[in-house]
């Protein structure tokens, strides 16, 4: 019997919850692996998969984007093994885990902390709550590959966002890997987008679209590129998140900033009756 020839794995994108080769046919080589290069016709195509998610996933209850951000946990733990031999240190994949946790808990608290009943000066009810952005470009992080990517993505999506993450050339791997578990963890396609390739073509057309509403510039290292995608976002007055100190602790409490950028709020005035 002839020796067994294993099947070598091509890593794809994952746009609108399927995983496309680049429409380019281009790749790299990552870790001996072909890694997908996305073209800027595939970012414009994971804008059309987000922003066609946005409607169903800000409509969800906040009860059941905490679930689901449990469940992305849970699939991630079961996978443990197997980051680790990507090359993702234990306790960085165990802080991964934690962080989705962490985030899934904020999911029905924020619209009690960041809204509430305003007092006015007249007979009206006066209520403010926060709604989501929209779509979301994100540029993630080069280290920690995994526990920096969940941590620019989670925030995003728990408040009702859907992201296009242009994930770090050199870590591909760790990214297309959590598409997979997030492809099991019952979150609906097109809520998380993932690109890999070169961000200086990707994260120009993000940044540019106009059908992006907010670019999160935290893993952009080069301050000529940090400038010249705030430019872009300037043309339909995204939100911007401005690029990470390049000694940001990533294992700290993260805290709420990335949730509440990428909120807006809504303030409803109604009549008391009499």
């Amino acid at each position: 019997m002839s020796e067994r020839v294993a099947v070598r794995k091509t890593y794809k994108l994952f746009i609108g919850g399927k995983f496309p080769r680049s429409e380019s046919g281009r790749s790299y080589l990552v870790q001996s692996s072909n890694v997908s290069l996305a073209s800027r016709k595939d970012a414009r195509d994971a804008v059309v998969a987000a922003r066609a998610a946005v409607k169903g996933w800000a409509g969800a209850t906040a009860y059941n984007r905490g679930q689901i951000l449990y469940r992305a946990a849970e699939m991630l733990e079961g996978r443990r093994e197997q980051f680790v031999a990507l090359g993702i240190p234990g306790d960085e994949v165990d802080a991964a885990v934690d962080r989705w946790v962490w985030y899934a808990g904020w999911a029905d608290k924020l619209a009690q902390v960041y809204g509430g009943a305003n007092p006015v000066a007249g007979p009206y009810f006066n209520i403010s709550a926060p709604e989501p952005t929209g779509v979301v470009a994100v540029v993630a992080p080069e280290r920690p590959a995994l526990l920096g990517l969940v941590s620019v993505i989670a925030p995003a999506i728990v408040t009702g966002n859907t992201v296009v993450v242009a994930a770090s050339p050199s870590e591909p791997l760790a990214a297309v890997t959590l598409a997979e578990v997030l492809a099991t963890s019952d979150l609906p396609g097109g809520v998380v987008n993932i690109l890999t390739g070169a961000i200086t073509e990707t994260a120009p057309a993000l940044a540019a679209h106009m059908d992006v509403n907010a670019i999160d510039l935290t893993g952009v290292t080069d301050a000529s590129l940090a400038g010249e995608l705030e430019v872009k976002a300037a043309e339909n007055l995204k939100r911007v998140l401005r690029p990470a100190p390049a000694d940001h602790d990533w294992t700290v409490d993260p805290g709420v900033t990335r949730m509440t950028t990428l909120l807006e709020t809504k303030t409803v005035w109604h009549p008391k009756g009499v």
